[in-house]
């Protein structure tokens, strides 16, 4: 009986030996002929699933956009059992600095995707912002239920906060990937504008 192929699996395998290229050697340089030879398979069977090279960058952002999700979960549930809204937007920004492979190829990628669509139609017009604006939303919500719950100085406002926060974690992130600053150093960073945003550390007793 032929063995029976899971093609999320596939796909995922594809996707996973895009990231690893890509992280070797830039986005820019990934051909779909490079990932076929990383995951193995022949390049008719990368086309197969993803038609263009575009539709599998996309399916790899996706990829990473997944593997983030279930860092920042493991850091919530890390945090306790009510970790409350400071501790849910540091799981979500300490998440995104690479300190480690799999954070820094998620930082890298997501980062040269950004660049290459500035330049590229085909690239920019994929839906690549889902995700920023997702993030942005979440972190504006949290913002919003820290200031209900009074855990935040007068004042902020929980988008103009948010999309600052986002902004200074992509920053801070590149230059912890070219050595400017080491991963801690960028968190104290993060920490410091943090409590400039909470009062009495954000805790929610």
């Amino acid at each position: 009986m032929p063995k029976r192929v899971d093609h999320e699996e596939r796909r995922t395998e594809i996707a996973q030996a895009l990231v690893r290229v890509a992280g070797r050697r830039g986005l820019h340089a990934v051909g779909m002929r490079d990932v076929a030879a990383e995951a193995g398979v022949s390049l008719r069977l990368v086309q197969y699933y993803f038609e263009t090279k575009e539709k599998l960058l996309l399916y790899g952002l996706q990829h990473l956009a997944a593997g983030f999700g279930e860092r920042v979960a493991a850091r919530i549930r890390a945090a306790g059992e009510n970790p409350g809204p400071r501790a849910m937007i540091e799981a979500m920004l300490l998440a995104s600095l690479p300190a480690d492979e799999e954070s820094r190829a998620f930082h890298l990628v997501y980062t040269s995707y950004a660049v290459l669509a500035a330049t590229d139609a085909a690239l920019a017009a994929q839906p690549y912002m889902k995700g920023p604006d997702a993030a942005e939303d979440t972190v504006t919500g949290l913002l919003q239920q820290a200031q209900d719950a009074r855990l935040t100085r007068p004042g902020i406002e929980a988008r103009v906060e948010a999309i600052s926060l986002l902004a200074m974690a992509a920053g801070l992130g590149t230059s912890v990937l070219v050595g400017q600053r080491s991963p801690d150093a960028a968190a104290a960073v993060l920490d410091h504008h943090l409590d400039r945003i909470f009062r009495d550390g954000g805790r929610s007793d």
